[in-house]
Protein backbone atom coordinates (compact mmCIF):
# COMPACT_ATOMS: atom_id res chain seq x y z
CA UNK A 1 0.00 0.00 0.00
CA UNK A 2 1.22 3.12 -0.94
CA UNK A 3 0.31 7.09 -0.17
CA UNK A 4 -2.17 8.38 -3.14
CA UNK A 5 -2.65 11.63 -3.61
CA UNK A 6 -5.22 12.60 -6.07
CA UNK A 7 -5.83 16.70 -7.74
CA UNK A 8 -8.55 17.62 -10.03
CA UNK A 9 -9.97 20.81 -11.81
CA UNK A 10 -13.28 20.70 -13.68
CA UNK A 11 -14.11 17.62 -13.43
CA UNK A 12 -18.06 15.99 -13.80
CA UNK A 13 -19.36 15.28 -10.00
CA UNK A 14 -19.49 11.59 -11.08
CA UNK A 15 -16.11 11.49 -10.98
CA UNK A 16 -15.45 13.13 -7.72
CA UNK A 17 -17.81 10.73 -6.10
CA UNK A 18 -16.43 8.00 -7.56
CA UNK A 19 -13.13 8.92 -6.27
CA UNK A 20 -14.26 9.50 -2.67
CA UNK A 21 -14.91 5.87 -2.62
CA UNK A 22 -11.27 5.03 -2.56
CA UNK A 23 -10.21 8.55 -1.13
CA UNK A 24 -11.02 11.03 1.56
CA UNK A 25 -11.51 14.56 -0.05
CA UNK A 26 -9.30 16.64 2.34
CA UNK A 27 -10.34 20.26 -0.06
CA UNK A 28 -12.30 20.49 -2.81
CA UNK A 29 -10.99 18.48 -5.60
CA UNK A 30 -7.74 17.28 -3.49
CA UNK A 31 -7.81 13.75 -2.84
CA UNK A 32 -5.87 11.33 -0.13
CA UNK A 33 -5.80 7.88 0.86
CA UNK A 34 -3.21 4.86 1.49
CA UNK A 35 -4.40 2.21 -1.38
CA UNK A 36 -3.13 -0.87 -2.97
CA UNK A 37 -1.27 -0.47 -6.82
CA UNK A 38 -4.18 -2.07 -7.99
CA UNK A 39 -6.72 -0.03 -6.43
CA UNK A 40 -4.49 3.07 -7.85
CA UNK A 41 -5.01 1.64 -11.44
CA UNK A 42 -8.61 1.14 -11.04
CA UNK A 43 -8.82 4.89 -9.85
CA UNK A 44 -6.87 5.77 -13.06
CA UNK A 45 -9.03 3.64 -15.42
CA UNK A 46 -12.09 6.07 -13.60
CA UNK A 47 -9.86 8.91 -14.56
CA UNK A 48 -10.05 8.20 -18.18
CA UNK A 49 -13.37 7.16 -18.57
CA UNK A 50 -15.21 10.13 -16.37
CA UNK A 51 -12.92 13.52 -16.04
CA UNK A 52 -14.29 14.49 -19.33
CA UNK A 53 -12.95 18.24 -20.12
CA UNK A 54 -11.50 18.48 -16.93
CA UNK A 55 -7.60 17.56 -15.69
CA UNK A 56 -6.39 15.16 -13.01
CA UNK A 57 -2.73 14.86 -11.33
CA UNK A 58 -2.44 12.07 -9.58
CA UNK A 59 1.23 11.41 -7.18
CA UNK A 60 1.96 8.65 -5.45
CA UNK A 61 4.51 6.96 -3.10
CA UNK A 62 7.63 4.76 -4.53
CA UNK A 63 11.28 3.88 -4.12
CA UNK A 64 11.85 6.40 -7.41
CA UNK A 65 15.00 8.63 -6.70
CA UNK A 66 12.06 11.28 -5.88
CA UNK A 67 10.21 9.02 -3.35
CA UNK A 68 7.22 9.24 -5.59
CA UNK A 69 5.49 9.28 -9.10
CA UNK A 70 3.19 10.61 -10.67
CA UNK A 71 0.51 10.95 -14.16
CA UNK A 72 -1.73 13.75 -15.18
CA UNK A 73 -4.65 13.42 -17.36
CA UNK A 74 -6.31 16.24 -19.44
CA UNK A 75 -5.26 19.34 -21.07
CA UNK A 76 -2.87 21.54 -18.66
CA UNK A 77 0.61 24.08 -19.10
CA UNK A 78 2.08 21.70 -17.39
CA UNK A 79 3.42 19.00 -18.80
CA UNK A 80 5.49 15.94 -17.48
CA UNK A 81 8.56 14.88 -19.26
CA UNK A 82 11.23 12.13 -18.35
CA UNK A 83 15.30 13.93 -18.06
CA UNK A 84 17.59 11.71 -17.31
CA UNK A 85 15.39 8.92 -15.59
CA UNK A 86 13.63 11.84 -13.80
CA UNK A 87 10.08 12.78 -14.37
CA UNK A 88 9.82 16.67 -14.36
CA UNK A 89 7.35 18.72 -15.13
CA UNK A 90 7.87 21.52 -18.27
CA UNK A 91 5.60 24.67 -18.14
CA UNK A 92 4.35 25.44 -21.77
CA UNK A 93 3.86 29.02 -22.59
CA UNK A 94 0.40 30.61 -21.75
CA UNK A 95 -1.97 30.92 -24.35
CA UNK A 96 -2.30 34.23 -25.84
CA UNK A 97 0.57 35.33 -24.67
Amino acid sequence: MAMLVVVTENVPPRLRGRLAVWLLEIRAGVYVGDVSKRIREVIWEQVGLLAEDGNVAMAWASNHESGFEFQTYGKNRRVPVDHDGLRLVRFLPSIGN
